[in-house]
């Protein structure tokens, strides 16, 4: 009994002084302020800010807080310290109810008049410190220029960024381009030719006169991004974020965007706009010791890939310290990304163990005056644990790409669109992964060239592409970690399908809507409880399955009283189809890591909720992402 006694007293005195020590921790955190009337030589107090964000960042330790007040911050963001726990990080925020900027951009006058529309302005290039965008081209592997140069660097009028021509003649007679959303923008174009001394620059602004509207040139290469690894446990949150001169993020390169956690673990990115970078606008990616572009680097390569330089690089990251305790675990939420010439957010093993949720991506990939691999609203490599859900994608290229990897990772309630290469491309994974509840209306919904995976209680409204790919060896884990277990290539098969909707374009068989890739798949498949609608054809695998081909539920997106509504009509044999409950337990293992089907975090799995987060329960569970589905017109709130 008195060892009992001495036990508890123990326990209370260490929650005791635990207390004091975060109570301290607690009394000793800054808060420090920046604004436009500031000074840097000021001690950064509410009365007395800061000029610069700079200045804070030299101040700011772990637990301290940097307030950024209204106003246009023309300044890169190095953070120097980070956090030294998720419970005690460094946040740079945004004040409360202000709009701060920070932009890689400077503003640019003294514009002399060529001719009607056509306009020049010489800039000398002590302006851009020792990164000059307009001598700097993009470049890197899996990047296609489509024989022409593009610099880092953009012109933008009233904060929309114009078009660069390879040539003047095409500034003098701009032509609209054809394959974009926004033809009548394309021709506001610009060329320019720089030297040792003076970057020249000729735009056509059309009716608009330079010199009495905002122009500015991006300067920088990143907005907030930390110049070595060892920077954790940072917030950033509330900030309006444009401009930068961003290069392309190869998983084979240093990844640099215009927001960037560099080689670490633990931000949190959230309540952000991020638009106008030239490639990535945030980037959760790979540091540059372990590789850079090396494909493109290595001239010499003989019978040698852009899969075997990866490969490569994963093993070096590997011993460069790539696991759970030192990478990853991010979160970027409530985000607006737009403008973004190759990704909204992409990063090559850097985001493992992250979530990305609530933001809204739409217009990547916009003006298509280049193209790569690399190109879609959010773009992983090695997404292991990954959560990614409640997103809304549109008009980006490519939805979600989840390339090489894709193991332990939740797909999960998210609304995709618009989108003109596809919703969602699985490429060369083996699982386990799910995507479940999530809405694909695209076209192309699903490319999957991977194995290992369960979709469940999709609504699917275009075509699937099932691929093998017997020539890439890529590499399996060990579950929930970043230890290598294997390679294999990928031989078709091992998925499963349960209780998705299915819907076609009317009388389509050759257009591949629904399940008949599975046909002839090397390894067995799970298919049960699906609906086929409008000429969406089953697999021979669907046991317990509803084909009504000749009826059009109607999908249709409308932006209606502030938000997104889906206008769905099923009919009366919907109402009467039952589905069973899927669970980890019924998916079994993916067969080539021999893993589990589990939430990342290890917990069983179960399709327990819906696109809304309701209930399923009892007897009358329901195919597709809505448990409440009735027969007749339903509009259903998604966004």
């Amino acid at each position: 009994m008195m060892a009992d006694k001495r036990s508890g007293m123990e326990q209370r005195i260490c929650f005791l002084l635990l207390a004091g020590i975060c109570l301290s921790a607690a009394a000793y955190a800054e808060e420090y302020h920046v604004a436009k009337n500031g000074n840097d030589a000021n001690p950064g107090t509410a009365e007395k800010p800061f000029f610069t964000i700079g200045r804070a960042v030299e101040h700011a330790y772990s637990g301290d807080t940097v307030t950024v007040h209204e106003g246009t911050y023309r300044e890169r963001i190095d953070p120097i310290r980070g956090g030294d726990s998720d419970a005690n990080r460094i946040l740079y925020r945004a004040a409360p109810g202000e709009k701060a900027e920070i932009k890689g951009s400077e503003r640019i006058s003294g514009w002399e008049k060529v001719k009607d529309g056509v306009w020049k302005v010489t800039v000398p290039n002590d302006l851009f410190d020792s990164y000059n965008p307009f001598r700097d081209s993009i470049y890197g592997d899996w990047f296609i220029d489509k024989g022409r140069i593009h610099h880092t660097g953009e012109l933008f009028l009233n904060g929309k960024a114009l078009y660069e021509k390879e040539s003047i003649e095409k500034v003098y007679d701009p032509l609209s381009a054809a394959n974009v959303r926004h033809s009548d923008a394309s021709v506001y174009t610009w060329y320019c030719e720089s030297d040792a001394e003076n970057t020249r620059i000729w735009a056509n602004f059309h009716g608009f006169d330079p010199n009495k509207e905002l122009t500015e040139i991006s300067s920088r290469k990143t907005c907030i991004y930390p110049e070595r690894p060892g920077i954790d446990h940072i917030t950033i949150r509330g900030f309006h974020i444009s401009q930068a001169a961003t290069q392309w993020a190869a998983p084979t390169a240093e990844q640099v965007g215009m927001v960037a956690t560099h080689w670490n673990k633990g931000w949190i990115i959230e309540n952000n706009v991020i638009s106008d970078s030239k490639c990535a606008g945030i980037t959760l990616g790979k540091d540059r010791s372990t590789g850079h572009n090396v494909w493109s680097a290595d001239e010499g390569n003989i019978n040698r890939d852009g899969n075997i330089h990866y490969i490569e690089v994963i093993f070096r990251v590997l011993r460069n310290g790539w696991n759970k305790e030192n990478i990853g675990s991010h979160i970027v939420r409530n985000n607006r990304i737009f403008n973004c010439g190759q990704a909204a957010i992409c990063g090559s093993m850097g985001a493992a163990f992250s979530i990305i949720e609530n933001n809204h991506i739409h217009d990547i990939w916009q003006k298509r005056q280049f193209e790569g691999w690399e190109i879609a609203g959010i773009k992983f490599h090695a997404p292991v644990d990954v959560v990614i859900r409640n997103n809304r994608i549109h008009d980006a290229g490519r939805g979600l790409w989840l390339d090489w990897m894709t193991q332990g990772a939740r797909v999960t309630g998210n609304l995709l669109y618009d989108n003109h290469l596809g919703d969602l491309f699985m490429e060369v994974n083996h699982g386990p992964f799910i995507v479940d509840n999530n809405i694909l209306l695209s076209p192309l919904a699903v490319v999957n060239q991977s194995q290992g995976g369960a979709y469940i209680h999709n609504l699917i409204g275009g075509r699937i592409l099932v691929r093998n790919d017997p020539r890439r060896f890529t590499p399996y884990f060990l579950p929930h970690s970043t230890d290598i277990a294997g390679l294999a290539t990928i031989y078709g098969g091992d998925d499963r399908w349960y209780n998705n909707i299915f819907v076609g374009r009317g009388n389509t068989e050759e257009e591949k809507y629904g399940l008949t890739g599975y046909g002839d798949t090397r390894l067995p498949v799970q298919i049960e409880g699906n609906v086929y609608y409008h000429g969406a054809l089953p697999s021979a695998h669907d046991t317990a399955m509803l084909s009504v081909p000749e009826h059009d539920p109607g999908l249709e997106l409308r932006e209606e009283d502030g938000g997104v509504y889906l206008h769905i009509d099923p009919e009366r044999k919907f109402t009467h189809h039952r589905v069973e409950m899927i669970t980890g337990r019924l998916l079994g293992k993916a067969k080539i890591p021999k893993a589990v089907f589990e939430d990342p975090r290890g917990t069983p799995y179960a399709a327990d909720r819906d696109y809304s987060g309701n209930a399923r329960s009892g007897r009358k569970k329901r195919a597709g992402p809505f448990s409440g589905l009735k027969k007749g017109e339903t509009a259903v709130k998604v966004w």
